[in-house]
């Protein structure tokens, strides 16, 4: 049953097709996958679309879910079905099917999460439609005036000073630093400035900096930052409410526009009325910003005419973070973590561990450095990277885990004592070159299936008798030393989870 099928109906198709579950399990159930979707989502879309999601039932292997309005139910089919469900059976185990019905009116809305703007299910006068009295942080207005909520809310955490540059992610940065501080009057620097990346890597954190730097240093400019998503809900809002022309006057008001997660905008209406608005905005040398998870020619659902005016200006890609960037990104968190709690313990080699081990943007970082984290306050006493790799492990899929290779043995000592691959298969003896080059060979005999001989072959041709040498040296000098025996269990983990 697919969930079209499915529609105001709460009770059991068949007799005795419902499934005896309690209130209070169906709500602790709910809010574990709640958590999951604010996880995966973020809190800005979760406030959109799943706030105001109730659970109903579970019917056989079917949960029952329901809404508010016929155009959230509508939406959340339409754009997050897959994902509910795949989180929904994360938590129960054996559902098959979600159904997702129009709450009954009257029918009390649960108040644990943030309230939301209700433009869409209550009548609005001309005036100011959908407008409410919002925390200053959220969008903002001229002179410091009371902020209009067509904005979405701004992280005070996302500033230029907390954003960790390197080499992948530099250009972005210095392009928003400068457009962030064009005076007004002055040609805008690059229009529009569109960053793509995949997500977390800092794509919002750079339009959030953007936003509070412009509205410190030239806080007479008008500035609104809001997702793709935000603006389709205000857009169908002043439809709904048939007052269409003060949101067009309003959106094509603001002097520096920044629009996120640019690859949501759907609907032939929805793009016309976006692409109205940028091309006035850029006309009249008005900022625009935007940021999505692909650069403009890979937008399909995006029209020609506006991937090409996307094009036009300045495009930057925000690469992955590289291994010298994701230790500086985990110091840096690790740092702000200890101002809060002094009894954190982390040692270096964990540390090191977590930035190898993990190679996804400064999101997935925070989110193991906060798993080691709590695993070490659990534990009260300082982790081993043993520890650390077993409150980790779930962040890889066993099935990508293959079987390690010499190559791979290379590459992890290589890039670990920052020796050169040709420098391990050379004939130099500078001892820099010969420990990593002697711990790298007692790994390939203890996580390989190689002989002696070919592991000296693939070391630089060296004899087996050398291998043998390097073996039972690290062997020794690990029973002795135990910060070399951290580094070789740290290796072999990183090995292990390549």
């Amino acid at each position: 049953m697919t969930t079209n099928d499915f529609d105001g109906k709460s009770g059991p198709d068949k007799e005795g097709e419902g499934r005896a579950i309690d209130k209070g399990g169906l709500q602790k159930k709910w809010d574990k996958i709640s958590q999951r979707l604010r996880a995966e989502l973020g809190e800005e879309l979760f406030a959109s679309w799943f706030a105001r999601m109730e659970p109903e039932e579970v019917i056989g292997t079917r949960l029952v879910v329901s809404l508010p309005t016929r155009f959230l139910q509508n939406w959340v089919q339409t754009h997050y079905y897959d994902k509910l469900l795949k989180i929904v059976d994360g938590v129960y185990g054996d559902i098959e099917a979600v159904a997702v019905k129009v709450r009954a009116r009257g029918v009390p809305v649960r108040t644990s999460c943030q309230p939301q703007p209700d433009a869409l299910d209550r009548p609005q006068s001309s005036k100011g439609a959908g407008t409410r009295e919002r925390p200053a942080a959220s969008s903002g207005g001229r002179d410091g005036g009371p902020p209009d909520d067509r904005g979405s809310t701004l992280d005070h955490n996302f500033t230029f000073e907390t954003f960790i540059s390197g080499p992948s992610n530099s250009l972005a940065y210095s392009a928003a630093r400068r457009v962030s501080d064009t005076a007004p009057g002055l040609p805008v620097s690059f229009n529009p400035l569109y960053l793509h990346a995949n997500a977390g890597l800092g794509k919002t954190h750079l339009l959030h900096a953007i936003s509070w730097r412009i509205r410190q240093v030239h806080p007479s400019r008008k500035v609104l930052y809001l997702t793709a998503e935000r603006f389709m809900y205000h857009f169908l809002g002043a439809l709904k409410a048939r007052d269409v022309l003060p949101f067009k006057d309003y959106f094509q008001s603001v002097d520096v526009l920044l629009i996120d997660d640019f690859q949501f905008l759907q609907g032939k209406s929805m793009q016309q009325e976006f692409c109205h608005t940028f091309n006035s905005l850029v006309d009249m040398k008005r900022q625009v910003i935007v940021a999505a998870d692909l650069p403009p020619a890979q937008l399909e659902g995006i029209d020609g005419r506006m991937r090409s005016r996307l094009a036009g200006g300045l495009v930057v890609d925000i690469q992955a973070p590289d291994l010298d960037l994701r230790r500086r990104i985990l110091r840096t968190r690790l740092d702000g973590a200890l101002t809060k709690d002094a009894t954190i313990s982390i040692s270096d080699e964990v540390l090191e561990f977590v930035a190898n081990r993990i190679t996804g943007g400064g999101r997935e970082l925070e989110g193991a450095l906060n798993r080691v984290i709590a695993s070490q306050i659990h534990a009260r006493a300082p982790l081993t990277v043993d520890q650390a790799a077993l409150a980790l492990r779930d962040l890889v899929r066993t099935t990508d885990i293959q079987r390690i290779k010499i190559d791979d043995i290379l590459k992890v000592v290589g890039r670990h004592y920052n020796v050169p691959k040709a420098d391990l298969l050379s004939p130099r003896r500078a001892r820099s070159i010969v420990r990593p080059r002697q711990i790298g060979m007692y790994l390939a005999k203890t996580l390989t299936t190689r002989s002696l001989p070919e592991i000296g072959r693939r070391f630089g041709g060296r004899d087996h008798s050398t291998v043998l040498h390097a073996v039972r040296k690290i062997e020794e000098l690990m029973q002795a030393d135990e910060k070399l025996s951290r580094e070789v269990t740290m290796l072999v983990r990183l090995l292990e989870q390549q």
